[in-house]
Formats: structure tokens, sequence, C-alpha cells
């Protein structure tokens, strides 16, 4: 009989103490205060459990799915979630059954086949060939291009880091532009500027980031419902604006020091010509991203087929035709990960909302600004939560922790439910680009090495205001034209 060595388990601890005994004395901190007057111990006690979870995640005690695992084996034991709810309670695993959830896992698995094939490469290398003998240019092929995939990669490291950054990066090792003293030729206004750009592309469409759908699910609890093409509708003016106005802002504050990139251009024709012609597995994944295109924009209109249903049926083609097997499917961990705690902090945010702890904490952040007229509240509401940002190094985290609760709030102070609703939303998408920590393809486009610090926090700060302006500015025009106003 052969014999087969066993490699020894290590036993270790799978957490960092430290963030994990931190995330406890929040919570317990919380559990005992007295609960205040019109709150129940459901409603509290949520509160202490959902608060200590996101110090979990914010101070990387865990990975984001074991930290929500504890806080769902918590939540069930206690009886704050019952595994069998009765009225009035949210069940346990009621958030592994929400349409929304299965719409982003489906949507990673979509992205997968888009680098699987290499379309997505083909794509940015057709728009930088068409665009790119000069910089600016460059920039606003890489930024069409991201455009035509965002819809079907709602992952701004997959598109970011996993498709714009290899095509930067070969830009400036063309022009000899290195981490350093020639880092200006060219690899510092790309690298921030793709970042501008990927944080834009997924503001404007719903798949494009994870959080987004999350927004969606969330924006439910105060009666708003957004939709695909609600999300894009808003989005679609004040996006175009920044697509145009941002990556050309940057090149004017942030200058690179070549201007015309003839090489790249023809670099970029050369690649495609060593790809050849596209393959049979690229023109059909082509075709049912355009079919899931119409079903997303027209399908839930007219058809009345809801987008997570679209969604299968684009991977249920992809399986048939063996461009994504069951087995790649099976192995996205990614999606897998990202359903688990997406399920989790969904459902926690349900028992909070109708256990009335986010009415109890919106209407104290509405009396802080309750004297003002609506603009001016909802004002003051977007820039507090956009520049809370710098203390999150993760959207996911962001969005669960201030989202619900500074939109009750924004509703309660007389703002239009829809209008606070996306505008928050997107705020919360916009923010992203803030810092290299904030999330996205950040850590990949700043761990090049072409920006300082300083120079990453700078840039996007200045460009942060211009943002704002647009989107609230004329985004905010054009809702009045919606009518939604």
């Amino acid at each position: 009989m052969e014999s087969k060595t066993i490699t020894p388990v290590e036993v270790k601890l799978g957490f960092k103490w430290q963030g994990l005994l931190l995330s406890f004395l929040v919570g317990l901190a919380i559990w005992l205060i007295p609960i205040p007057e019109g709150l129940s111990t459901k409603a509290w006690g949520m509160l202490a459990l959902f608060v200590a979870t996101i110090v979990t995640i914010i101070a990387k005690a865990m990975p984001m799915g074991a930290a929500t695992l504890v806080a769902l084996v918590i939540s069930g034991l206690t009886g704050l979630t019952p595994l069998s709810p009765k009225q009035g309670e949210v069940g346990m695993l009621s958030g592994f059954a929400n349409g929304t959830i299965w719409l982003i896992a489906i949507a990673m698995f979509l992205s997968r086949a888009v680098i699987k094939t290499g379309l997505g490469k083909r794509i940015a290398l057709y728009f930088v060939a068409r665009f790119g003998k000069k910089m600016m240019g460059v920039a606003y092929g890489m930024a069409l291009a991201d455009v035509v995939i965002g819809p079907g990669i709602p992952s701004a490291s997959a598109r970011g880091g996993g498709i714009m950054y290899p095509i930067m990066q070969s830009i400036a090792d063309a022009y000899d532009s290195k981490p350093g003293p020639t880092a200006r030729r060219a690899g510092s206004f790309l690298a921030i500027a793709v970042s501008q750009i990927d944080t834009i592309v997924c503001t404007m469409f719903l798949t494009a980031m994870a959080g987004n759908p999350l927004i969606a699910e969330l924006a439910k609890g105060q009666g708003v419902e957004i939709t695909w093409m609600t999300w894009f509708l808003g989005a679609i003016v004040p996006g175009v604006i920044s697509l145009i106005v941002l990556p050309y802002f940057v090149y004017l504050i942030y200058p690179p020091e070549l201007k015309d990139t003839p090489k790249m251009a023809e670099m970029a024709r050369e690649e495609l010509r060593n790809m050849g012609p596209m393959s049979k597995a690229e023109w059909i994944l082509a075709l049912d991203f355009i079919l899931l295109l119409f079903l997303w924009t027209v399908g839930d209109l007219v058809f009345h087929i809801p987008a997570t249903v679209s969604a299968f049926i684009g991977l249920v083609i992809l399986l048939l035709t063996n461009i994504m097997s069951w087995k790649n499917i099976v192995a996205e961990t990614t999606a897998w990960d990202t359903m688990f705690w997406f399920a989790v902090l969904v459902m926690m945010a349900n028992a909070l909302n109708k256990y009335g702890a986010i009415a109890w904490i919106s209407s104290h952040i509405s009396s802080s600004v309750g004297a003002f007229s609506w603009p001016v509240a909802f004002t003051i509401l977007v820039l507090v939560y956009f520049y809370t940002r710098y203390f999150f190094a993760s959207a996911m985290a962001h969005i669960s922790a201030m989202y619900l609760a500074f939109v009750a709030a924004a509703i309660a102070v007389g703002t239009p439910p829809i209008i606070a609703a996306l505008g928050l939303g997107y705020t919360s998408t916009l923010s992203m680009s803030l810092t290299q920590y904030a999330g996205g393809p950040g850590p990949a486009l700043y761990g090049s090495g072409y920006n300082s610090t300083g120079q990453w926090w700078g840039v996007s700060f200045i460009t942060s205001i211009i943002s704002l302006i647009i989107w609230f500015g004329a985004g905010g025009l054009w809702m009045k034209l919606l009518g939604w106003w």
C-alpha cells in the first residue's frame, strides 16, 4: 500500500487579535449603554453587532467573509435574526435569497470570461491604437475602452488593475518612464488618470462596481427602487462630462513631460495584429454582452425581465458554449466570497432598518442639519459622506457603515427620495479615487511607484472638487430635466 505523507496543518490564530479585541470592546461598549427610548433590545443588539463587524472589517482583523460569518453566527445564536423568523423579524439566511446578491455574483462570473477570452484587452488596445498618438488621446482611448467593458465587469480592480494597468505600464516603459526621476514623463499622469477614469465608469453603471447593487438594495429599505436603467439614466450626463473634463483637468494640473506618443499607437496596432482576428469565443461573448445590455436597459421596462434573470440568461449562454465551464464558475472564489459577505451585510442592514435602528440614527443626523433648506442640508450630508472616505480602506465598509443612515437623514430633511438615494449612491463610488487605499484600482496603480502619497492625495483632492461640481451641478440640472425633483 502506497503511503502518502500528510502535510502537517499549522495551528495558529486565524485573526489579528488586536483588531478583534478592539471590535469586541466597541460592540460590548455599545451593548452596555442603556437602550435609548424608543428602541427595542433587538434593535440595540443588532446595532452593537453591526458596528463591531464594521470595526473588524476596517481593522482587517479577519477577511471580510470570515468577519461576516462570525457576525452571522452571533446574530443567529442570540436570536437577533432567527433561522425561522416570525412576523416582524428578519431571517438569519434571508440575505442569500436576495436577487441583487446573485446579480453581482453572476456579473463577476461574466467578467472572468472577458479576461479569459482576451476581449477586454482587445477592446482597450483598439481604442489606444485609434487615439494613442498623443498622451491625452491615450487617456481618452482608455476611457472609451473602460466604458465599453465597464457594464460587464463589476470590479474596478479587475478592469483598472487587470486590463488597464498592464497597458498603462507598457506605455510608460515604451517611453522609458520609470518610478523615480523619469516618472513624470508618462507614468505619473497615466496612473492617476486611469484611477480617475475607472472611478467615473464605476459610478456610471449599476453593474460596474460591486458596491452599487448593495446601494440599490439598501435604498429599497427607504422605499426607493433603483433599477439598472434608473442608475444609468441618472449618471449618463455627469458621467460623460466627467470623462471629458477630469482627464484633461489632471493633464493641466499634473502634466506629463511627454505630450506626443506616436510609438504607442503603433505598439497597440502591433499587439492587435499579434492577437489575430476575433475568435469565435470573443464574438459569442460580445453578442452575449449586447444582449445583456439590451435586457438590462429595455427588458425590465418592456418585457418585465428582472436584471438578475437577465444576468442568469447571459451566464447560461456562456455555459452552453463552453466559454465558461462549470469548473470555471466554481473556481471563481472572489465571486463566491463577495456573494457571502454581501448577503450577510444586506441581512444585517435589513434588520437594522426593520427593527428601527436606522430611523433612530437618521433622526439624530437630520436634526443636526434640519435648520437648513433641503438643498443646503443635502449638500452638507454629501460632503461629510464623501470626505469621510479618507477613514475607510474599503468601499463596502464605507457603504455598509454610512449609506443607509445618510439616505434616511437626507429624506427626512426633505430631499426627494430618488435624489437622496442616487446622489449618495454616486458619491459612494466617486469617493473611491480620493486615496490609493480607498478601493478599486488604486492599490495597483499607486503600487506601480510613479506617484508619492502626497502627489496622489493632492491631485485627487483637487480633482474631487471638480468631480462633485459636475455630478451635483450638471447632474442635478439633468435630474431636474428628468423630473426627479
